[in-house]
């Protein structure tokens, strides 16, 4: 039976993804932990984030994971959502500047105030909070089954870019921004899956059957 760990220290919608997990996954053994010893002997990890970037770093230095979260998601399936992606990053500019794990390089920036939603339309609110398209740039075995232009549910006032190589999607919010980067084993969604239904679910359920390499097996 393969372990799915998802990273509890102190931020994210824990129960919410764990049930989800048992949903896509039931005959996986899904824990909520912050062992090392667990987190390094599960099959496939998910770092889940909400919040402030400052908090999330405070709370990993704390727990030790700051250099053993990189580490894990070099050696194993690991799915980051929400403030997940945005600590992949180099730097964030959250909280007056916070440094980021290095996983893929970029600045995490804040929606601009007053920039329009389209040309014609009002300024975008802020935090971007609710349903919004998903476009894959490239296959990955997450998206199968996932027809493009899908919504998923956001709640986020930083961004991550869309111009680097290891963008998978993007999402327009007065500006395009990565909803998806991926490398190698390390895949991260700006959005919520837990909480986007049934393309949400499908991305999970991809996720649990993903090595990390080849594409997941068909349903």
């Amino acid at each position: 039976m393969q372990t799915l760990a998802i990273l509890d220290y102190g931020m994210g919608n824990l129960h919410s993804m764990a049930k989800a997990l048992e949903r896509v996954a039931p005959q996986a053994r899904i824990r909520i932990t912050q062992s090392a010893a667990e987190l390094r002997a599960a099959d496939r990890l998910i770092f889940p984030g909400q919040g402030a970037m400052g908090h999330c770093r405070a709370e990993l230095a704390q727990r030790d994971l700051l250099d053993l979260l990189p580490e894990l998601a070099r050696e194993k399936p690991t799915l980051g959502v929400c403030l997940g992606l945005q600590a992949a990053l180099d730097f964030s500019e959250e909280n007056g500047g916070t440094q980021g794990l290095g996983l893929f390089p970029g600045v995490v920036q804040r929606f601009p105030t007053g920039l329009p939603e389209a040309p014609g339309l009002p300024p975008i609110r802020i935090p971007h909070m609710g349903w919004n398209r998903v476009e894959p740039t490239r296959p990955h075995p997450l998206f199968e089954g996932i027809a493009p232009g899908s919504r998923f549910y956001f709640v986020h006032s930083y961004y991550a870019p869309a111009g680097s190589p290891e963008v998978a999607a993007v999402t327009h919010y007065g500006l395009p921004f990565a909803a998806a980067l991926g490398r190698d084993g390390f895949f991260a969604v700006q959005f919520h899956p837990e909480k986007s239904q049934q393309a949400g679910l499908r991305l999970l359920s991809n996720f649990s059957r993903w090595d990390g390499a080849s594409p997941a097996s068909t349903s």
